[in-house]
C-alpha cells in the first residue's frame, strides 16, 4: 500500500488504522458477535459516521487489508518484469501474502473468522471479488493471449491457493504443490 504523503491523507490513514486495530482488539477480547459498531467507534474515540467513512461494514473491520491484497494481486500481473512468466510472479505474491497471514498471532483471527458465519460469507465474497480483479488484469495483458474463461479459472485457482496454503501445516510446501498444478493448468490452457 502506498504511504499517504499529505497531512490530511496521513491523518485519515492513521484514523483508519486506529479504528481497525481497536475493532480487532475488541473482537478478540469479547468475541465478534458481542461487539457492535458503536462499541468500536466509542473505544476508538470516533463518530459512527467516521467509522463508516473508512469501513463499509462491521465485517470489513476484520479484513482491513482487503484492498491492499487485491491491489497486490493485480500488480503481480501488471508490474512483473517484461518476459517474466505469469505463474511464478503470482506464486511469489501469494507466498508473501500467506507468510503475512500466518505470522505469529494470526491464529486467533482465523479462528474468529471460522466461528462466524457473517465473516466466512464476507471472506468468500471478498475472494470472489479478488478473483475477478485478478482475472481482469490477466486478460488485459496482451502478452497473455488466453480466453476469458482460462483467465478466470487461473485467477480462482490462485485465490484458492492462498486460502488453502494459509490453512496448511506447512504453508510454503502447500504453495509449491498448488502452484505446480496451477502451472500445469495454465500451460494446458
Amino acid at each position: 500500500m502506498t504511504v499517504p504523503t499529505g497531512r490530511r491523507e496521513r491523518k485519515k490513514a492513521a484514523t483508519r488504522q486506529k479504528i481497525a486495530d481497536t475493532a480487532l482488539r475488541l473482537f478478540l477480547e469479547r468475541g465478534y458477535d458481542a461487539v457492535g459498531i458503536r462499541d468500536v467507534a466509542a473505544e476508538a474515540d470516533v463518530a459512527v459516521t467516521t467509522l463508516f467513512s473508512h469501513f463499509a461494514s462491521k465485517e470489513a473491520l476484520v479484513f482491513e487489508q482487503d484492498d491492499n491484497f487485491e491491489q497486490r494481486l493485480t500488480q503481480a500481473v501488471t508490474d512483473r518484469a517484461p518476459h517474466e512468466p505469469l505463474i511464478p510472479a503470482l506464486r511469489r505474491e501469494i507466498l508473501a501474502m500467506v507468510r503475512h497471514c500466518t505470522a505469529d498471532g494470526s491464529a486467533p483471527i482465523y479462528r474468529m473468522i471460522d466461528e462466524s458465519r457473517a465473516l466466512r460469507e464476507y471472506e468468500e465474497s471478498m475472494r470472489l471479488r479478488h478473483a475477478e480483479s485478478l482475472a481482469t488484469a490477466i486478460a488485459a495483458d496482451p502478452a497473455l493471449p488466453q480466453t476469458a474463461t482460462a483467465c478466470r479459472t487461473i485467477a480462482r485457482f490462485v485465490i484458492d491457493a492462498y486460502a488453502l496454503a494459509r490453512e496448511a501445516a506447512d504453508p510454503q510446501a502447500a504453495v509449491d504443490e498448488i502452484f505446480r498444478m496451477i502451472e500445469a493448468a495454465w500451460e494446458a490452457a
